[in-house]
C-alpha cells in the first residue's frame, strides 16, 4: 500500500466532493433542492412558520401550492423527509391527522431559498428587459 502525503489526501477529498461531477453527492443534493416542487413546499412551510403555525397538513400544502398533483406532493414530501429537511407527524384520530414541518436543516435551507425568491422578485423586470433585448437582436431560431 502506497503512502500518500497530506496534500495528496486533501486533493483526493476535494475531488470526492466536486459538485460539477454528476456522481458527486453534493451534485445530487443540489439537483434535489433546485427542484421546482421542493422550493415551493419549503417556501410554503416557511411562510406557515413565519405566520406562527409550526406545521401544515397535507391538504393545506396541496391548496397552497398551485398546480401540484397529489402524486408530486407525496413524492416531494417523502424525499424531503428522507433528507431530513421536513418532519412528518402522524396523530392518531379519525381521520388520521398528518402534519409536516421544517426541521432545523430545512429551516436553514428555507432561509437561502427565501433570499433567492427575493432576488427573483427584485430583478425580474431587469431580466425580462434583457430577454427582450436579446430576442430582438438574435436571428430567428429554427424550431
Amino acid at each position: 500500500m502506497a503512502t500518500r502525503t497530506a496534500a495528496e489526501r486533501r486533493e483526493e477529498a476535494r475531488q470526492a466532493f466536486d459538485t460539477f461531477l454528476k456522481e458527486c453527492p453534493t451534485s445530487q443534493l443540489l439537483a434535489r433542492i433546485s427542484d421546482k416542487w421542493v422550493g415551493l413546499v419549503i417556501g410554503a412551510l416557511r411562510e406557515a412558520k413565519d405566520d406562527g403555525r409550526e406545521s401544515l397538513r397535507y391538504s393545506d400544502l396541496g391548496r397552497q401550492i398551485p398546480g401540484v398533483s397529489q402524486k408530486m406532493l407525496t413524492q416531494t414530501l417523502r424525499s424531503l423527509e428522507r433528507d431530513g429537511l421536513v418532519s412528518r407527524t402522524v396523530t392518531p384520530s379519525v381521520p388520521v391527522r398528518v402534519d409536516y414541518a421544517l426541521t432545523r436543516l430545512g429551516s436553514d435551507l428555507a432561509c437561502l431559498l427565501s433570499s433567492v425568491k427575493r432576488w427573483a422578485e427584485n430583478h425580474f423586470a431587469e431580466v425580462h428587459a434583457n430577454r427582450a433585448t436579446y430576442d430582438a437582436t438574435q436571428p430567428e431560431q429554427a424550431a
